[in-house]
């Protein structure tokens, strides 16, 4: 049960449209289903006596009462309540009592408060209704209606426990501003699919992905076409900003301004300020490059930050908290990195996935100390390397850093989890989800290509890196045996063996770097970490014969089963306990 309060100055205008047929002849039998006092109030839905200016006129009569000059300009109080989609019809009746709880919870109308502000609620779907009020008491006074918003939400997760509807996440007060009702139709007359709030905010938010300083996110914004008119002080220095959307106008033509909190919490420009000013981004993230290395400028700042996203995925599952803070911040830098330069496949699940995870990149828990100049420099070097193919190296390693992006994900939802920060655990659900579904658009042509070549491998070969598996990861051996993905991991191991590492080791390594638990396909997030640990390229070269011998046909593709008794001692890794890093 969500409601959602605005104030506005027009109290026939909104009854106008509640009672109205609707923008798309939506509405169905308008009428009331409750008031602050059901014998004075007329019900033009119901009674063909009744007229919308009479009603009007009730409501309105405190504040006609007043003085011109003492009267609120924003005296019209809206508060529109629906039920979650899949929850049952609730009766009038039940509507009613939901009308009487709220405007007793937000401070409009008391219960026993004979001097309460006139309301109305208004129904005219099955799934929703309109509460009304004028702002101004019997006695003159206004009301006292503090945080009527966080008030109104808590008694709802009341109501939902009660009349057995679904219950919704809690607020903290730290999610961005929801566009108005206003907004919203606006947007719907102009064509648009998402308000300007909306799209300004997003935009705000990829300027500032990876920004070096302020000079750099004044100028993405510039370049992304956006109005932005800074606030100078009296010195010289800019004080603040507020961005338009072009051909967005008000009634009198002006351009219609959003300042950067009016977006968002974090977006103002002391809370930039703070994220910019936290340490200088690196050019080049901190990674020893290898002779030889393949790839192109987007490739490598794929594998760069691969490896800088499971640090903050470590730091993620630690007990810092205000680390771990951070580096969501930080996460949310990537993501909108990665979006912006994404080939068309993956583009729009990704755009989704980092609009998503802005909110889990919020909450009560500060950051000021934390260092998450690292991943924030992998965002930049991300943006500064340019778009990605989805093909070739640039796809693998695409794919790569996807991998490892649903694991960060879900250590996200974990860590929000367990502090009780239920909409951004929600968020980071939403977002990892998005993220499986880039990194299967991503991953099919490097996998495919993969698979065909552990299909190749000689039978020998093939059971050799079958009893390493088994060595390497008793419990989970017959598992990733039988996953689509071991031909994948047996074509990774066979290439790191013929680049002079040891694949038992590697494996190893790959292994205890962090659990797999979380995974949804071991062998897929295996393949990429070994991938990126023995540098190995991200895709792989036409399939071959190994040392001059012709592959075999394609019935050698059985292997051996894990071996019956147990590994030694020492072969027994626990996939939880994380190896020291190299």
């Amino acid at each position: 049960m969500v409601p959602d309060i605005s104030t506005g100055s027009r109290t026939y205008g909104l009854l106008n449209y509640l009672y109205g047929p609707g923008r798309r002849e939506e509405h169905t039998d308008p009428h009331l289903v409750e008031s602050w006092m059901p014998g004075l109030a007329p019900d033009p839905g119901r009674d063909p006596a009744a007229t919308l200016k009479q009603l009007t006129d009730r409501l309105d009569l405190p504040v006609l009462a007043l003085p011109k000059n003492r009267r609120p300009a924003q005296h019209v109080w809206h508060c529109p309540v629906r039920t979650a989609p899949g929850d049952r019809h609730l009766t009038d009746a039940e509507w009613a009592e939901v009308a009487r709880r709220i405007v007793h919870a937000t401070g409009i109308a008391e219960d026993g408060d004979e001097k309460a502000c006139r309301w109305v609620a208004v129904r005219h779907a099955d799934d929703h209704i309109h509460l009304v009020a004028t702002l101004v008491r019997e006695d003159g006074r206004r009301p006292r209606r503090h945080q009527d918003g966080i008030r109104a939400q808590a008694e709802c997760r009341k109501i939902e426990a009660e009349f057995g509807l679904q219950i919704l996440n809690a607020g903290d007060r730290t999610a961005a501003q929801r566009p108005t009702s206003a907004e919203r139709s606006k947007a719907e007359r102009a064509g648009r699919t998402e308000t300007p709030r909306e799209t300004l905010r997003e935009s705000v938010r990829q300027a500032l992905a990876g920004a070096s300083d302020e000079d750099e996110f004044f100028r993405r914004l510039a370049e992304t076409g956006l109005r932005v008119d800074k606030r100078i002080a009296p010195s010289g220095d800019t004080i603040g900003y507020k961005v338009a959307l072009p051909g967005d106008r008000n009634r009198d033509g002006e351009p219609v301004w959003f300042s950067g909190s009016k977006l968002a919490p974090d977006l103002s420009l002391p809370k930039i300020r703070q994220r910019l000013d936290a340490g200088p981004i690196d050019d080049e993230p901190a990674r020893d490059r290898q002779p030889g290395e393949r790839g192109g400028r987007p490739a490598r700042a794929r594998r760069d930050a691969t490896h800088v996203a499971e640090r903050a995925e470590s730091a993620l599952s630690g007990d810092d908290s205000e680390d771990a803070a951070a580096q969501l911040v930080g996460v949310g830098e990537l993501l909108d990195a990665v979006a912006q330069t994404a080939p068309a496949s993956t583009r729009k699940e990704l755009g989704e996935a980092a609009r998503a995870f802005e909110r889990a990149t919020r909450s009560h828990i500060r950051a000021e100390r934390a260092d998450n100049r690292a991943i924030r420099s992998a965002a930049h070097g991300i943006i500064r390397a340019g778009n990605a193919l989805g093909r070739g190296e640039d796809g693998g390693a695409t794919a790569m850093l996807l991998s490892t992006m649903v694991l960060v994900t879900i250590a996200a939802v974990r860590w929000h989890s367990a502090r009780g920060h239920a909409q951004q655990a929600a968020a980071a659900q939403q977002a990892a989800q998005h993220l499986r579904a880039a990194y299967r658009t991503a991953a099919t042509v490097p996998m495919n290509a993969m698979r065909e070549q552990g299909r190749r491998l000689p039978a020998p070969v093939r059971n050799r890196y079958a009893d390493t598996v088994a060595a390497t990861l008793p419990d989970q051996a017959d598992h990733v045996l039988r996953e689509p993905g071991w031909d994948a991991l047996a074509a990774t191991l066979d290439q790191a063996e013929r680049a002079g590492h040891d694949p038992a080791a590697l494996l190893k390594e790959a292994i205890g770097w962090r659990e797999l638990d979380t995974a949804d396909n071991v062998t897929d997030v295996l393949v990429w970490r070994l991938r990126r640990l023995g540098n190995l390229p991200a895709t792989v070269p036409p399939p071959r014969a190994r040392d001059g011998r012709k592959a075999p046909p394609t019935e050698a593709r059985a292997v051996r089963p894990a071996p019956s008794a147990p590994p030694s001692h020492a072969a027994q890794l626990d996939p939880r306990m994380r190896s020291p890093r190299r």
